[in-house]
């Protein structure tokens, strides 16, 4: 467990987990619906639904094997659903290839780093401003008459305050790969939140961090969902993270969901002490091979 909460207790209103007035009521900005996924033999996920509404932060969680980061490879487009459906925004994503979804406003991080290594952290991060570039090929060779160089200069002004809120400025010109991996992984989230996406997903982003880092992730995550506006569905094993920073829980077992709701909910539900113990749960059918 964290500390110290990241946000203040009245924040909390009891058994309903971190409230906030920008969870909006109107319909979802991310659903899926009966999503399952085979690979050969092996089933991923089965039948999983879900939604995430607009302004919160939502947290999928559950043991090593239970199929977490392929729900969000699924949302993000690295994997297609065998069977089911993803809506973002009402809108069906669920054959668009990862690009478009990003163009759509899908942002993610990934749980093993995925910086180029020989690239500054500032060229890194303009990486995700790469969807958002409007010059081609013939304005670029008109560099200074073109309008390449005003379109690149406004979009190092959105880059340099992303740089500022992360507080790496310090590090803004070295090599991504020489970085310690705390300062990597806030590069990386900078490189999501340069998309300026609507949702963005975050596998494990404070796996293998000390507690001083979590702590600094965390107020960053909060502050994007609430001083950025960004609908955050997060992965994390670090439950005192989970507990302390999620509006809503989902809970996956061997591919399957067995419990969604607030965060202090989940926490009391026997189906997920089950899962956590390793004891057998009438809830989950005969356990078959699963991935993360």
């Amino acid at each position: 467990m964290l500390n110290h909460k990241v946000r203040a207790e009245p924040d909390r209103e009891a058994g309903n987990g971190r409230e906030s007035a920008r969870v909006g009521s109107e319909s979802p900005i991310l659903e899926a619906d009966r999503v399952s996924l085979r690979f050969g033999g092996v089933r991923a996920l089965t039948e999983v639904s879900f939604a995430v509404r607009r302004g919160e932060i939502f947290s999928i969680i559950g043991p090593n094997g239970a199929g977490k980061t392929s729900m969000v490879n699924c949302v993000s487009g690295r994997y297609r659903p065998t069977e089911g459906r993803i809506r973002f925004e009402g809108r069906d994503v669920t054959r668009l290839r990862p690009n478009r979804r990003a163009g759509l406003g899908i942002g993610r991080t990934f749980q093993n780093l995925a910086l180029f290594g020989h690239m500054t952290v500032l060229d890194n991060i303009m990486v995700g401003r790469h969807h958002l570039l409007r010059s081609g090929f013939a304005r670029g060779m008109l560099y200074w008459l073109g309008g390449a160089q005003r379109e690149e200069i406004a979009h190092r002004r959105e880059v340099e305050e992303i740089i500022d809120f992360l507080e790496i400025e310090h590090v803004r010109k070295a090599v991504a790969g020489q970085l310690s991996y705390g300062l990597r992984k806030r590069v990386e989230l900078a490189r999501a939140v340069a998309l300026r996406p609507k949702l963005i997903l975050l596998d494990e982003p404070m796996a293998g961090m000390n507690l001083e880092e979590k702590e600094d992730m965390a107020r960053y995550i909060v502050d994007l969902n609430e001083e950025w506006g960004m609908t955050v569905l997060m992965i994390e094993h670090d439950m005192g993270v989970v507990m302390d920073i999620s509006h809503r829980v989902m809970v996956l077992d061997f591919g399957r969901k067995i419990a969604e709701g607030s965060p202090d909910s989940v926490l009391a539900d026997e189906h997920v002490k089950r899962a956590y113990l390793g004891e057998a749960d009438a809830a989950v059918p005969a356990p078959e091979e699963a991935v993360a």
